[in-house]
């Protein structure tokens, strides 16, 4: 593993790493191509070995770097994950571990949110992980102690 990037607090994986014109980047197996491996790359990386080893998220059903419309800017969600039906189930933002998960992280989240209108709302930073359930009628989120299960 390079040195600059942090051992995290999540199951390690079989990364494969590979150097592309001077970058090191790292396989993606969603997208099936190698990324450029940052900080947060990492933690999105180990973020969907974890939903697909420990959770059994179909792979099939999640897709990354997803774009919306968020006040006339175009924005993108980390990982989104969807239901057997082909709706939202989950969108995940995942920061840096060096990146507290401050209210800011989780507003950010939350205003993506707004527009997608998924179930779960989780952010990550590779070190620790919180998630929520939203209760659309109630206008509120409910933490949770851990991921939903995938049904």
């Amino acid at each position: 593993m390079p040195n600059d990037l942090t051992l995290l607090n999540l199951p390690s994986f079989e990364h494969k790493l590979k150097k592309i014109n001077d970058k090191l980047c790292i396989w993606d197996i969603i997208r099936k191509k190698y990324i450029v491996l940052t900080p947060e790359e990492w933690v999105r990386q180990h973020f969907i070995h974890f939903l697909i080893n420990q959770h059994q998220y179909p792979k099939s059903l999640i897709k990354l770097e997803s774009s919306l419309n968020y006040n006339q800017l175009l924005k993108r969600t980390d990982i989104q994950v969807f239901d057997r039906t082909g709706n939202l189930f989950m969108i995940i933002e995942c920061k840096a571990p060096y990146i507290e998960l401050s209210q800011g992280v989780f507003t950010q989240a939350a205003q993506y949110n707004q527009v997608l209108k998924a179930q779960y709302l989780t952010i990550a930073n590779g070190m620790f992980f919180h998630c929520c359930k939203t209760d659309w009628e109630q206008l509120r989120l409910d933490f949770l102690e851990d991921l939903p299960v995938f049904s």
